[in-house]
């Protein structure tokens, strides 16, 4: 059954400003309870069900039953694993590594004394994803990255646990839907780390510790293992203007604070978007609500462009795309006021201006 998303659109601007900068716009207060996890309908933008690629994976719900451990020192026991010595104790095994300075292949030996960090632990279950996980706590996923020292392709596994914000509620069971989503942003970068889907391995298939299952019932992966998004090789080809039409707002400062991480580029309603250079789908939905529809498209090598307030998606996640394909139809969607295509060049996460890297216009 195909998920109704509901879209609050509470204000408008005509130029667009990501959010997650000190640009003075509001954050989303709006619950989606029907979209727990990542939209993978395409279809909300108006994209008939008979045109829209399938799905590359279906996102799993996410249960908030995160298990709070002390700081502690383990002594290490003859025929101790890192591994073993996380399940005992209920940390994360690269926590403990980073803490104690051990390095692959983690040679630890009896007698040995490990610090453990203590915190709130989620136990990452099949097809879950870091943004899924983010949400059902009400915490930023930027911030579970950095304390987990994530890096990419940030790639989440099956009974991997991921070390939660301290400040986050210690209980957010306790909190409504709609208080959880007024505590929760995403942007862009969020998209890039947190939305591919937790993968099994060999060692997941084991018999789960006795700390997991104080938790509860130990959830399955999908009978069907979900895909992730193979990165391009290399980056091989140039950029090229993904629309023609009169720009609006340039790459930068905007001052008061205010920063425009692309360009603003004003288009008729409907007019296509076209993929700057050959990638692959990343992105494809709509849970940026400053954004409306937002496409990424990740070219490899670090290269990754962005394309936002589409009034119709044309792909789906995991779709190769050549360049000069149509990806979707420039609108509204977002914080704007008339149709125009916010447009993102981005080299290793990080936001450069567009205009330095397309050919001349003339």
């Amino acid at each position: 059954m195909r998920k109704m998303i509901i879209l609050f659109l509470v204000m408008s601007v005509s130029a667009c400003i990501p959010p997650g900068r000190d640009n003075g716009w509001p954050q989303n207060e709006a619950a989606q309870e029907a979209a727990p996890t990542l939209a993978t309908d395409i279809s909300v933008f108006g994209q008939s069900p008979a045109d829209a690629p399938p799905p590359t994976w279906t996102a799993q719900t996410v249960t908030p039953n995160a298990m709070t451990i002390e700081d502690g020192i383990y002594t290490v026991q003859a025929g101790d694993t890192l591994r073993g010595i996380a399940n005992k104790t209920g940390a994360s095994s690269q926590i403990i590594a980073a803490e104690n300075g051990l390095a692959a292949p983690y040679i630890i030996r009896p007698g040995q004394r490990l610090n453990i960090t203590g915190g709130r632990y989620h136990w990452v279950n099949g097809g879950e994803t870091g943004i899924a996980i983010a949400r059902a706590y009400g915490v930023p996923w930027r911030e579970v990255v950095a304390l987990n020292g994530l890096e990419e392709p940030f790639v989440l596994r099956v009974g991997q646990k991921l070390l939660l914000p301290a400040e986050a509620p210690v209980d957010p069971q306790a909190l409504s839907i709609e208080q959880r989503a007024a505590s929760f942003d995403l942007d862009i970068d969020d998209i890039m780390t947190g939305s591919q889907p937790a993968l099994a391995e060999k060692v997941a298939a084991e018999e789960p510790s006795d700390w997991r299952k104080a938790i509860g019932p130990v959830k399955t992966p999908p009978a069907k293992t979900p895909a992730v998004i193979a990165v391009p090789a290399a980056f091989t080809s140039q950029f090229n203007w993904p629309i023609d039409g009169k720009l609006i707002s340039s790459f930068g400062s905007k001052g008061g604070g205010k920063v425009n991480d692309g360009l603003n580029i004003a288009v008729a309603k409907g007019t296509p978007i076209r993929a700057a250079a050959d990638g692959v789908v990343a992105y494809s939905g709509d849970e940026i609500d400053v954004f409306g529809g937002l496409i990424l498209l990740n070219h490899g090598d670090g290269w990754v462009t962005a394309y936002g307030h589409a009034d119709k998606l044309h792909v789906t996640r995991g779709q190769k795309i050549k360049a000069g394909d149509i990806i979707g139809l420039a609108g509204d969607s977002g914080y704007v006021q008339e149709p125009q295509l916010h447009f993102e060049i981005r080299k290793n996460r990080k936001p450069v201006n567009p205009v330095s890297h397309l050919p001349t216009r003339t």
